[in-house]
């Protein structure tokens, strides 16, 4: 159901594409919006960064030539707002016929942008053409639990289906059967999560079934993470804790939001569908 804020939002609407550089175009929200529903808006339990790429990047030189770059933007999980993606899209657009006379100047300035949408500091990294080489596909870590004889009878966030066992284990798991859906268009968004943890052995078809029951449910991306988080911690109590989930491209994007609640390192690779 779409909220007056969201009414106002450019998503779900046609917009006109800005010619001149125009960072009113960035759309931020309100992290506690989504927090509150899942009683996150306390101090947080976790930390953790809302990671982008955007392989749509394009400005001028000082002589008219196009120029190109894939961009990694990382959004520390502490900062006030998140960025709508068809917002970023649009603002990023409006770089297109914009003259910088070097790669650095533009990354200055979309960190900057960012930055004041984001109510933090956002980390902004720009790989040019020449060095796409060095941007390899990766794999996910860990046992796919995918293939489990699973039978599923409801689409609809159902976090009773997670359980644990006795013993204790340091495990990895994913899945790349998460789906969520935009909470403004309605827009399925496809993605593969990887869960991380140390405690009693999560029932293994009891988690994939948890990961199902989001086909239904929408969410923006990093409040979808933080809900897997926090529903996993009050049923499964694990000692550690890692979720992250890599949401495949759409608009020239894709988002990559990780949470845990120790001194995690993650594994930010792309994956084949990103």
């Amino acid at each position: 159901m779409k909220t007056e804020r969201h009414h106002r939002s450019p998503l779900g609407r046609e917009v006109i594409h800005s010619r001149r550089y125009n960072p009113g175009h960035l759309y931020p929200v309100s992290r506690l919006e989504g927090r509150r529903e899942t009683g996150l808006d306390k101090a947080l339990p976790f930390q953790g960064s809302d990671v982008w790429n955007a392989y749509e990047i394009s400005w001028l030189n000082t002589r008219g030539r196009p120029e190109i770059a894939i961009g990694r933007f990382v959004f520390p999980c502490d900062t006030a707002n998140l960025i709508e993606s068809k917002s970023l899209k649009l603002y990023l657009n409006s770089l297109n016929q914009e003259h910088y006379d070097t790669t650095d100047r533009v990354r200055e300035t979309i960190a900057k942008d960012l930055s004041a949408a984001a109510g933090g500091e956002a980390i902004v990294t720009l790989t040019p053409a020449g060095q796409f080489k060095t941007m390899a596909i990766g794999t996910p870590p860990g046992k796919c639990i995918d293939d489990l004889d699973i039978e599923v009878h409801g689409y609809r966030l159902d976090p009773e289906v997670l359980g644990t066992a006795a013993e204790p284990v340091e495990e990895t798991v994913f899945s790349n059967l998460l789906r969520t859906n935009c909470p403004v268009t309605g827009q399925p968004d496809w993605g593969t999560v990887v869960i991380r943890y140390k405690g009693k052995r999560i029932d293994p078809e009891g988690l994939l079934k948890y990961i199902v029951s989001y086909r239904q449910h929408t969410g923006f991306h990093e409040n979808c993470v933080e809900r897997i988080f926090a529903d996993i911690s009050e049923r499964c109590t694990p000692e550690q804790l890692f979720v992250q989930a890599h949401f495949t491209r759409r608009g020239g994007l894709d988002i990559n939001p990780w949470r845990a609640n120790y001194a995690a390192a993650p594994n930010l690779p792309r994956y084949p569908r990103q």
